[in-house]
């Protein structure tokens, strides 16, 4: 009568202590059924479940190991399986949905990480893996500098409520100051191939316009008429007209000044060089100027801009707008537009926006993120960023810091 057992082997990390093991199970013959291992510094967890012939023939291939194992100084566990019977544990853990939660913050506290697991329970899924995705924190060093930290957990089962579920992260975001996502793990969140963004208070710290308006002394009104539209509580091309007739004079070397004091966000940098090391198309598609978009390009790696034009003539804006204003819609054809000419399946597009005229396109992506944006935004988008930059979007990507230091 064959038996399943756990074993379990923990303590200091030791070179070769891997192959070691396996090869006493392999000259025994013993049957292996599942595998994990995992490491916390120089702290590691060994796990396998094999299966063994008969208690009595099983004798030999534990006294070898546990022979090893203790040589190594470690500690080891045995534990019965009774439970699996006639192969059913592998079957009923593969159809079992995957998802992944991902917690973003300036560090990560085991209160954060508590309560995310207590919702968790609540909705009868199961923690699978924990992972660190940023590189640790100094053991002994304060830190000075703002960082980022990012743990993901992968997860088993159905939650009871999804809508319930996500919004008990919304309000534990709330709560402890972190961004917390939730998301299906499956073939697509593996395989992104362009991420489209939008340009101001996105990719960039200001809102260009804003600034333009400053220069023309009607900063005031146009800044008032930006947040109703971001907020969206005025359409975005009549609000955009009513912005762009206010710089009617507005000499066209004054964009030149304006474009060299663009100021990135944190992190876009970072993020937007590891996507073309990656092979990741980006764009930009903003309800802004081209003007802008292109001078970026000519810093950034850019495949695509996608702007408004303002019409100039005799050096100066004349407070009209030439063609077809992109807006929230427009926005979310133009994605459909680069998907199309790429060969990219819309799942794997990921959109980065912060305004109302961004909902379509975070929408209608695989991977649709607010980004610091407006708390109108925030409900209504699937993921949102607001504790860290635009390179926390690696995260969600699920990679890891190791994976790109720089």
């Amino acid at each position: 009568m064959s038996e399943v057992m756990l074993i379990s082997v923990t303590g200091q990390s030791k070179s070769g202590l891997t192959s070691s093991l396996l090869n006493i199970l392999a000259a025994h013959d013993i049957p292996l059924l599942d595998i994990g291992q995992a490491m916390i510094h120089d702290t590691m967890v060994f796990v396998v479940l094999v299966r063994l012939s008969s208690p009595g023939g099983a004798a030999p291939a534990l006294k070898d190991l546990l022979f090893e194992i203790h040589g190594q100084g470690l500690q080891v566990h045995f534990t019965p399986i009774s439970q699996i019977q006639n192969g059913s544990w592998p079957d009923s853990q593969m159809v079992q949905p995957r998802h992944i939660v991902t917690l973003l913050g300036r560090s990560v506290t085991a209160e954060q990480i508590a309560r995310i697991a207590q919702v968790i329970t609540e909705n009868t899924l199961h923690i699978e893996d924990i992972v660190r995705l940023s590189g640790p924190d100094s053991l002994h060093a304060v830190q000075e500098v703002a960082g980022r930290a990012c743990i993901e957990l992968t997860l088993r089962g159905q939650p009871l409520d999804p809508d319930a579920m996500k919004a008990a992260f919304v309000t534990l975001s709330e709560t402890l100051g972190v961004d917390i996502s939730f998301q299906a793990d499956d073939f697509y969140r593996r395989n992104r191939r362009l991420v489209v963004f939008d340009m101001d208070s996105t990719l960039i710290q200001q809102e260009v316009i804003d600034e333009l308006a400053r220069e023309a002394g009607v900063g005031a009104e146009v800044s008032r008429i930006t947040e109703a539209s971001m907020r969206g509580e005025q359409d975005f091309k009549e609000s955009l007209r009513q912005r762009v007739a206010l710089l009617e004079g507005l000499p066209e070397t004054v964009l030149a000044r304006v474009a060299e004091q663009l100021t990135l966000t944190e992190g876009a940098q970072r993020l937007l060089q590891t996507l073309r090391k990656l092979g990741y198309k980006t764009a930009v598609i903003s309800g802004g100027f081209a003007y802008f978009g292109h001078y970026l390009q000519r810093h950034l790696p850019l495949d695509y801009i996608y702007a408004n034009e303002p019409e100039i003539r005799e050096g100066c804006l004349t407070g009209r707008v030439i063609g077809e204003i992109i807006d929230g819609e427009k926005k979310a054809q133009l994605l459909c537009t680069i998907a199309r000419r790429e060969g990219i399946e819309l799942e794997q597009v990921i959109a980065v926006g912060d305004g109302a005229n961004d909902l379509p396109m975070l929408k209608l992506a695989g991977l649709g993120i607010a980004f610091h944006a407006k708390p109108m935004v925030q409900k209504s988008a699937r993921q949102a960023i607001s504790t860290i930059g635009l390179d926390g979007i690696l995260y969600l990507m699920g990679m890891k810091d190791a994976d790109n230091p720089h």
